[in-house]
Formats: structure tokens, C-alpha cells, sequence
């Protein structure tokens, strides 16, 4: 396992992403994957207060705009989220807090599709729609999972035992 990180760090295109000196590079990655994170959790969050609002009184259904958006998110965060394991693929594979991430961020997008597909289902069944008490606790599970996956995230830049696969050797 040494071996693969260590000449996956010692990939040009690892070491170009990990040391080019402009703000276009590591930086800019690091950007996108902040701008995908709010469109995927933002969005889902934004509806998931919306149904427990009681997504009542007239208010809109068609979620499609909003589901694309959070698809373009989930892309953007994906390839920015490969770069930065390229750049550092020590570092993460070596974090238990990285493979909760991922786990939490897969359960998110499980729950909002199920969430998404669920609302889309009821979309025209009357003038009013109460949210089922079903749909609001998937929205709880939802806003704890997108609020667990950020901060996971977060603590990702200060829980990592190994910064190089070297050290492990």
C-alpha cells in the first residue's frame, strides 16, 4: 500500500496540483470544492427547511432546477475531491475521518434523492401539501448528516497522522 501512494504522490500530475504556485491551482480546487459542497448541502438543506416549514400554502414542488443543481454540485465537488486526494493520498487514505466523510456524504445523497423523489411523487396531488410526518423526519436525518459531513470536512485539514506516504516508511 506504501508503494501505491508514494508513486501516486510522485505523479506529475499530483505534485503540478500539490506545488504550482498560483492561485488558479491548489487554491482554486480547494474553492470549487467549497462551491460544490454548498450546492449539494445548501440546496438539500434549503428543502430540507422548507418541509419542515410544512411545505404548505402554495408554495412550489417542481424541485427539477433544484435537483440539477445539486447534481452539478455533487460533480463539481467529486472531480475537485479527486484532485485534492491526488494531491495527498496519504493523508487521507490514512484518516479514519476521511472514510466517515465519505460514508456520511453517500448517506446524504441517498436521503436527499429519496427526499427528492418522494416530494416529486406527491407533486400535484392537491392544492396543499402538508409534508408526512415520514418526509419530516428524513429532513431531520438529512440536516445532521449535511451538518456531521461538513464538519468532518473540516477536521480533515487537522486530524491526519501522515501528510506523506514517506513518513510511513
Amino acid at each position: 500500500m506504501i508503494e501505491l501512494l508514494t508513486a501516486i504522490e510522485e505523479s506529475a500530475l499530483s505534485v503540478f496540483i500539490r506545488e504550482w504556485p498560483s492561485v488558479f491551482g491548489f487554491p482554486t480546487i480547494l474553492f470549487l470544492h467549497t462551491l460544490g459542497l454548498a450546492m449539494v448541502a445548501g440546496v438539500s438543506i434549503a428543502i430540507d427547511l422548507w418541509i419542515l416549514r410544512g411545505a404548505t400554502a402554495g408554495a412550489p414542488l417542481r424541485l427539477l432546477g433544484l435537483t440539477r443543481t445539486m447534481w452539478l454540485g455533487f460533480g463539481i465537488n467529486l472531480l475537485s475531491g479527486l484532485a485534492l486526494l491526488l494531491a495527498y493520498p496519504a493523508k487521507a487514505l490514512t484518516n479514519s475521518v476521511f472514510y466517515l466523510k465519505m460514508a456520511l456524504v453517500l448517506l446524504g445523497v441517498y436521503v436527499a434523492v429519496r427526499i427528492n423523489r418522494e416530494i416529486a411523487a406527491r407533486d400535484g396531488v392537491g392544492p396543499v401539501l402538508a409534508a408526512s410526518l415520514d418526509l419530516r423526519r428524513w429532513a431531520v436525518v438529512s440536516l445532521a448528516i449535511w451538518a456531521a459531513a461538513t464538519v468532518t470536512g473540516r477536521l480533515l485539514a487537522y486530524t491526519y497522522n501522515v501528510l506523506f506516504a514517506y513518513e510511513l516508511s
